[in-house]
């Protein structure tokens, strides 16, 4: 297969196995059925597209090669007659098989199965940890071990917890359905953290030669819209505002020969002043219509950043401030991770480097490799060589994504020198 041909379907299986799944979910009435028709799609494609050519829309064509699958699936399966008895649509299923490719996506784009995917996910007769956990699997794509990452937990928990999940949702016979106006707020927090992990996946991958999934934060980006849309709230409107000011800065983040650059390296003339308005404005009704919470302020500290000209004029004071608020409202490890870093630019490197050391006898950091490539930094700007390179050495033990180990590889190289 020729190169560029397979970097092509590499990336189309990344960007719609989320939606096609989707969409098998709900066309075949089954979870597990689904995912094995999933994969059986993307099989064939391997197959025929090297040779035959890639198709008009992958994402229909994925998904009338997975139905084709399931029927055969079905037809041998012991489970074949259950099945269709238990008011399985065999019939309609082989009866839209042979659709015209922008009739289908025209009429099931609109329906939104992506959304409807994150509820069903999310519902609340799952528990909390399995919701989140199994909605990052099954809409990202994402493996257990890169949820583990994202999780700071163990690979066996997160296998747990996917397998707990896909039990209750059987036992418990789970709709597939986007809930009412009323029962959605059961279901909101756990949504908007599975749009917010989609978003930081695909801003900063876990593993791969790629630091960006340009599709997930799409998606998120995309599927922040319909939330808000849906229900539209002072934390809505923080999540959408908080990925589009993100968002704004894409690209800067890379230089032409591919290298990461931080943020006092970056061309602040590249960043996006129309997503930053629009971010700014969300952060404004979101202000108007009540308390701040936990997202509503990672976006209003992603907005000091994004109004500032330099790092030396960011109003890192302000931003502290903003980071003990949302400690309040989520006493999470990495946004003390953060808050160090502010404390650090705003105080100087020695008290970045207190609050990071106690930071480090956190289990739930202690592989993290930003904690260690943060203590590098700072170990580096208070002049403490030996410190800094063991740091680095660290950071890129625990790092998975190529272009940040080759960035962490880059810095340690100066520091050796």
């Amino acid at each position: 297969m020729h190169h560029s041909l397979k970097k092509e379907i590499e990336k189309i299986f990344k960007s719609e196995s989320g939606r096609v799944l989707a969409s098998l979910i709900r066309i075949l009435g089954d979870l597990d059925l689904a995912e094995e028709a999933l994969q059986d799609a993307f099989s064939v494609a391997l197959e025929k597209w090297p040779a035959e050519g890639l198709p008009r829309t992958p994402y229909a064509w994925l998904v009338s090669v997975g139905k084709f699958k399931a029927i055969d699936t079905i037809r041998r399966s012991v489970r074949g007659k259950e099945l269709i008895t238990e008011n399985f649509l065999f019939e309609t299923i082989e009866h839209t098989l042979g659709f015209d490719e922008d009739q289908y996506v025209e009429k099931y784009l609109i329906e939104d199965d992506q959304l409807r995917l994150i509820f069903y996910c999310c519902h609340p007769m799952l528990p909390l940890d399995s919701r989140t956990t199994l909605a990052l699997r099954e809409i990202c794509g994402l493996s257990t071990k890169e949820i583990s990452r994202a999780y700071l937990t163990s690979y066996e928990n997160t296998k747990r917890r996917i397998s707990r999940a896909k039990t209750l949702i059987k036992e418990q016979n789970i709709p597939y359905e986007i809930p009412t106006k009323k029962e959605l707020g059961q279901r909101l927090d756990s949504v908007m953290q599975v749009i917010y992990l989609i978003y930081n996946e695909g801003y900063s991958a876990t593993t791969g030669e790629n630091h960006f999934r340009r599709e997930l934060s799409t998606q998120a980006i995309y599927l922040g819209r319909k939330l808000v849309e849906l229900l539209p709230s002072s934390e809505s409107f923080g999540l959408l505002a908080l990925f589009l000011i993100q968002e704004s800065r894409k690209y800067a983040r890379v230089s032409a020969e591919g290298t990461i650059l931080s943020l006092d390296e970056q061309d602040r003339s590249l960043w996006d002043q129309k997503l930053i308005a629009e971010g700014l404005q969300l952060i404004h009704q979101a202000v108007m219509s009540g308390r701040l919470g936990n997202y509503s302020l990672q976006a209003a500290i992603a907005s000091v950043y994004a109004v500032s000209d330099s790092v030396e004029n960011t109003q890192w004071e302000l931003i502290i401030g903003y980071y003990d608020m949302l400690l309040s409202v989520n006493n999470s490890p990495v946004i003390e991770l953060n808050r160090a870093i502010a404390v650090g630019m705003h105080e100087g490197p020695k008290a970045a480097i207190k609050l990071i050391k106690r930071l480090e006898k956190n289990p739930k950091l202690s592989s993290y490799h930003i904690l260690y490539s943060t203590l590098a930094e700072f170990s580096k700007r208070q002049g403490l060589n030996d410190e800094a390179v063991e740091a680095y050495q660290k950071a890129i033990e625990f790092a998975s994504e190529e272009l940040e180990i080759n960035y962490l590889k880059q810095q340690l190289k100066k520091n050796l020198k």
